[in-house]
């Protein structure tokens, strides 16, 4: 793994753990985030809430 590689998994880690509490904190955001069904669904949500967890470690 490369540094850069390194430094991406870290950052989707707290992008995730952000998400996380994000959601855990609102139970309408709850509600939102369950009601996804595919995995593009919860990127997206995410991605309109400010966060960033579609791309993997090892994409570019």
């Amino acid at each position: 793994m490369a540094k850069e590689d390194y430094e991406r998994f870290l950052y989707k880690i707290d992008q995730l753990n952000k998400l996380v509490e994000f959601v855990n904190n609102s139970p309408e955001k709850y509600q939102l985030f369950i009601s996804c069904n595919t995995h593009e669904d919860v990127v997206e949500l995410a991605k309109q809430w400010g966060y960033e967890i579609g791309k993997r470690w090892g994409e570019g």
